[in-house]
């Protein structure tokens, strides 16, 4: 996570993310990117289906995932350099994936502490689901708790991946529309 406290470091990773672009689209190897979400998993250090704090979809790269882990480690390390990374973070293991359910809005109403969910009738019904395949167009510098408009956290920044071959495949806000429909 990064440590984005007041505006000038949110200037400061804008700018860091638009210097590296050349790099991610090298790492890329100026091909564009593909993905597939399909079934669901609890986030290993955030409880168990029992008791889920995270349910995500994993996340596959169509055409194999090293292109996209090296252009995310060129923006991470990108971070860490200018010192905008947690501490903790610095060395954390990435983790590819779209988060479905999170308790953290989820408050116990007498000790005010984050309460997991049930999610086994969810994993039940859609853990097996094939989500869908879609074409990723950028990378965002999201503002965590700020909403656009549109219900997507707030784009500070963000960098163009490799362009897509015309209509090749949907975009993630048809991923949401079947998800949620």
């Amino acid at each position: 996570m990064l440590k984005l406290s007041n505006t000038s470091r949110i200037k400061v990773a804008a700018d860091v993310l638009r210097r590296v672009s050349p790099k991610v689209m090298d790492a890329l190897e100026q091909r564009p990117v593909y993905i597939r979400l399909k079934g669901l998993e609890c986030m290993k250090d955030r409880g168990t289906r029992e008791k889920a704090y995270v349910v995500h979809a994993p996340l596959e790269v169509i055409g194999g995932i090293p292109r996209l882990i090296r252009a995310c480690r060129v923006i991470i390390d990108a971070f860490v350099e200018a010192g905008l990374v947690l501490e903790k973070d610095a060395n954390r293991g990435l983790l590819l994936h779209a988060t479905i359910m999170n308790a953290g809005n989820r408050k116990s109403k007498t000790s005010g502490k984050t309460e997991p969910f049930d999610a086994r009738r969810i994993f039940a019904q859609y853990g097996k689901e094939e989500w869908g395949e879609c074409y990723v167009r950028e990378a965002h510098l999201s503002q965590r708790f700020v909403y656009d408009d549109n219900g997507y956290f707030h784009c500070c920044a963000s960098i163009p991946f490799p362009e897509e071959k015309q209509g090749a495949f949907p975009t993630m806000k048809n991923f949401f529309q079947k998800m949620f429909s």
